[in-house]
This record gives structure tokens, sequence and C-alpha cells, in this order.
């Protein structure tokens, strides 16, 4: 049966596989920036830890890439060579095969031999029609059509075992497609993924009462609700701490009423946006809105269809649907995907959609408190309030995450709203550093006039304790301030961006600081060609990061 909407709850890899592996939502562990790296909870597993204790033999072939620091041995295999055959006899399997056939990097891989005709494809609203964009949509069908026929292959194998009336299958993608505005964006086109589920007639009686072989089923899924359903097929309770529902099997719960959604860091970019849907609606909340949906993400920008897309931005060739990639982002988005698929008409200001509007803010707000989502705390705070322990732990203490203070600084700062500037300024006040913080990017946020009227408040504020509080500052008046208020602010950014001063989260944050501040900070390249790519200590997750900023901020 196909599971018509089913979201990946992040539009990236390592975040999407880490909801899969856990059951939860990654910004509950401090774990929605891509490519990060924090330890479990005490106490909580990984859901294949569960599988083998009941005696399953669990192999992983071979892609893991998660978030989270493995608690112990996770996999019986976990390789290239790992496949359910080396079980002992008799001995039940929960095998897992990655197929990397159609990444992003494949896409772009030439040369190609073409299958599916690029005049043939259909290119979405927010793409602009050209050959190679038509070229990277056509060889991104061609891939999945040579995906399918691995996933063939490896039915296959269980048939000719003769396990395939004992064999339950999952057949899915980790987010969506690997072109910009899909991979790393929050939308339906970067979140839904292909769900399909078998469930052969011998253990039809763990299906639900809509499971349907050859049919369709409407109920929402998240990656989150991957691992407790299938330890609830394995007649495994799923644990309490799982935030994800079982949608088969005896522990099966009501179907939710929306579904959810993030970004966080992508890669050496940062951002936060949250989603939320109910399926028909998609609602995007945007803490971050100054920043450009299009980022430079090094790894973005090797496909040809980015690279032609900026090009033809930057020579004013765009529709207003297509250049919106390389705009500020509003605050809210709303999308009705029923009469707009390719989510490009905005709702959000329309009177007679206020009410959906007001609906999925509220969703969405509950769920942001529901779930201690630790993504309002800046990265380097992520890590220097846990100590080396689990973010987790952080989040579930009002004490060291006072998220409704913290939060509501949020909303405030990134609704973009003028008479907010005097709470603002006293947010900058306050006794913990993520709420300065916000109050601080409130002001960022709101342009030249805010922060020079404001200019004495940032100055100060370069003083912070907190190294995420001076950057932000810092930002501010080096993007918006006079040239004299920008010099020492420059100055601070330069030395935030030393790995041999700062942590890596610091560091990125000053890079991407310094990048924003454009030509202003044009005399700052021959001391960042200076400084250190790498340094002792990074987790290795982390360190193709700052070398990839360094190398756009230096180059000529």
């Amino acid at each position: 049966m196909i599971y018509r909407f089913a979201w990946s709850c992040a539009p990236v890899c390592a975040p999407a596989r880490t909801a899969i592996i856990s059951g939860m939502y990654p910004p509950s562990l401090g774990a929605q920036h891509m490519r990060s790296q924090v330890p479990m909870p005490a106490g909580f597993r990984m859901y294949p830890q569960f599988l083998r204790e009941a005696g399953y033999y669990c192999t992983n072939n071979s892609k893991e890439d998660y978030n989270l620091t493995k608690p112990g041995q996770v996999w019986d295999e976990s390789s290239r060579k790992a496949h359910w055959k080396n079980r002992a006899p008799g001995q039940p399997f929960f095998a897992i095969f990655n197929f990397t056939t159609t990444h992003e990097s494949q896409i772009r891989k030439r040369p190609h031999k073409a299958v599916h005709d690029p005049a043939k494809v259909r290119v979405p609203a927010y793409h602009p029609d050209t050959p190679e964009v038509r070229q990277d949509w056509a060889q991104y069908y061609d891939k999945l059509t040579e995906m399918d026929a691995q996933a063939g292959r490896a039915l296959r194998e269980i048939e000719e075992a003769g396990l395939a009336e004992d064999t339950i299958v999952f057949y899915y993608g980790d987010h969506g497609p690997g072109m910009p505005r899909c991979k790393r964006w929050p939308y339906n086109s970067g979140l839904r993924v292909p769900l399909i589920v078998y469930i052969p007639p011998k253990y039809r009686h763990l299906a639900t009462p809509d499971y349907q072989p050859g049919g369709v089923s409407e109920r929402l899924v998240n990656f989150m609700d991957l691992a407790p359903t299938v330890l609830s097929l394995a007649g495994i309770q799923p644990p309490a701490w799982m935030q994800g529902r079982a949608f088969l099997g005896p522990y099966a719960t009501e179907a939710p009423a929306c579904t959810f959604g993030f970004r966080g860091r992508m890669d050496e970019r940062y951002d936060l946006v949250r989603t939320v849907s109910d399926g028909r609606f998609v609602y995007l909340r945007h803490y971050m809105p100054h920043k450009i949906y299009g980022q430079h993400v090094a790894y973005m920008f090797e496909t040809p269809t980015t690279r032609v897309w900026k090009r033809l931005h930057d020579e004013g060739r765009l529709t207003p649907e297509q250049d919106r990639f390389w705009q500020t982002k509003p605050p809210e988005e709303l999308y009705d995907l029923s009469r707009d698929p390719d989510e490009v008409h905005n709702l959000a200001g329309r009177p007679e959609y206020r009410e959906v509007l007001e609906r999925l803010r509220r969703v969405h707000r509950e769920q942001v408190l529901a779930s201690r989502d630790l993504g309002f705390l800046p990265e380097s705070e992520i890590h220097s309030r846990a100590r080396g322990g689990a973010p987790w732990s952080v989040g579930q203490d009002p004490l060291r995450y006072p998220l409704g203070r913290i939060f509501a600084t949020a909303e405030k700062a990134s609704f973009l709203e003028p008479e907010a500037v005097p709470d603002l300024l006293r947010a900058m006040e306050d006794e913990d550093s993520a709420v300065r913080y916000w109050g601080v990017m409130g002001l960022l946020m709101r342009g030249q006039t805010v922060v020079r009227e404001n200019a004495d408040r940032l100055r100060a504020a370069l003083q912070d304790p907190a190294p995420a509080v001076r950057v932000a500052a810092a930002e501010a008046l080096a993007v918006h301030g006079t040239e004299a208020q920008a010099k020492p602010a420059l100055a601070l950014l330069l030395e935030h961006a030393s790995l041999e001063r700062h942590d890596v989260w610091t560091v990125m944050q000053a890079l991407n600081a310094i990048d924003a501040a454009g030509e202003r900070a044009a005399g700052l390249r021959a001391a960042l060609a200076r400084l250190p790519k790498q340094a002792a200590g990074i987790p290795g997750r982390y360190r193709n990061y700052v070398p990839r900023l360094l190398t756009d901020l230096t180059a000529e």
C-alpha cells in the first residue's frame, strides 16, 4: 500500500536519518543541524537495539549518517557487505538496504546515458525552464528508474530464498528530490517521500483496517513514526520517550491531525524554519527571514540547475515565482497543495485563509513547546549548555532552557513588527543569553534604521559574555551600521572567525556574518586567507564547513 502523504521531517539526509533511527523529533534532541553530532539521552536506544534484544539479526547496508552518537552496538552488521543471509539458520531478520543511486551527486554526474527525454519532463513553477534544468530533472528520473531495478533485485533475493511471504517490506526515500529548493527546503517539495509497505497475507492481522493491498492511505506519516511502527510489527511496545506514532501492528495509534518538518543549519549555512501540514495546507514559519532562501551552500552550487538559476537571477530574467529563491523570506508562508502543488502562491496574507493560517500557526507553537524544540538556541549554546552531555536533558530542564521566554522573544524578533522593538531592547538585558541573542537578532532583522537608532545598545552587546550574542550584535553593526560603527564590529567578527580561539560553531556563525557584510568585509580577505581551516578537537562531521566558508570568502 502507498502512503500518499509521508513526510521526512527534514529535507536533508542526516537529520532525516536521525529521526528514523531514534523515533524522535531531532530538534528535541538538539540534532537538527546537518551533520551535527550529539549524544543520545541516558537510557535511550536506537530501535534496532530493541530488535536485536528480541532475537532479530539486524543489518544495515550501509549508510548510517546519524546526528547521534550510537549508544553501544546498534547493528549485527553495518557495511557494504551486510546482509540478512549472514544470520543463523531460522533467525528472524531486520535488514536495511540503502540505495544512493538518486542522491544529489548522481543527478549532476556526467557523462550520462539518457533514458527519459528532457523535453518531456515537467519543470516545476519555481525552476526556470532551461536545457540545464530539464537535463537535471530528466537525469533524476533516470536514476529513479535505475534504483527501482536495484530494489527489484533485493526483493528477488527474498523470493529466491522462499521468504517473500514471511517478510514485511518498507520502501521509502529519505527526503524529497536532490534538486535545489527540494532538498534542504521544508516545503512539501523537500519533505514528501515515497512510502510503500507490503504486508504478506499471513501477517495481515498486523495491519490497520485501512490497509488494502495495492491501495492508497491518506494517513499522515512522518519519519519519527517508522521506528515505533517497526517495533510494533515485531510485537515490541515502543518506549514512551519515542515521539513517533506507530501506524501498523498491535501498538498502532490514531492518525495525527498534522505532521511536522524543520530546517536548521544546512552544511555551512544557518537558518531556522519550522513547517506544519494537515495534508492539504503547508505552513512555514521563518525565524531568520532576513536570510535569502538560496544561501550559498557550496555542495548545492555544484548542481547545474543551481548555477543557471542564480545566473538568470543576476541577469534579471526570472519570473517572480522563479526569482523568489534568491530573495529574503516573509515570516510566514501558507500553501494549498490541492490548488498549488508547486507551493509558489503564498496565501499567508489573504484574508480568506486567515482561519487556516491561525490554526496552523497555533499547532506550530504547540509543537515547539511540547517537543521542547532546541532549535531556538544558537548551535554553540546547544553544546555549551549540554557540557558534553545530551542536549535533550538541557531541553527538558526549564532552568537551563527557559523555552517559553526564549521562544516568545524569537517570535517577536522574527515577525518584524516595528512596535516590538522596545520588547527586544528589554530582552537584550535578560539573564538568559538565548533571550539576549534573539533580542539582538530582532534588531538585525529589522535593518538599517533600527540598527542605527540602537547602535549604542548593540555596541554594548559586543561585550556580552556569550559568543553568539557578540557575533549577532557585530553582524548587525557590520551590515547595517555606519562605516564607523561597522569597523569595530568587523574586527570582532574576524577574531571570532579563528578556530584557534573559538569553537567551530562560533566560527561558522562569525564567517556567515562576515559574508553577510558583503563588500564592507572586503578588507578582511587577506586576514581570512591566513586563518586555520582546521583545528584539533573538531568532530569529523563538522570538518568540511569552515574550509568551505573560508574558500568562498577569500575567492577573488
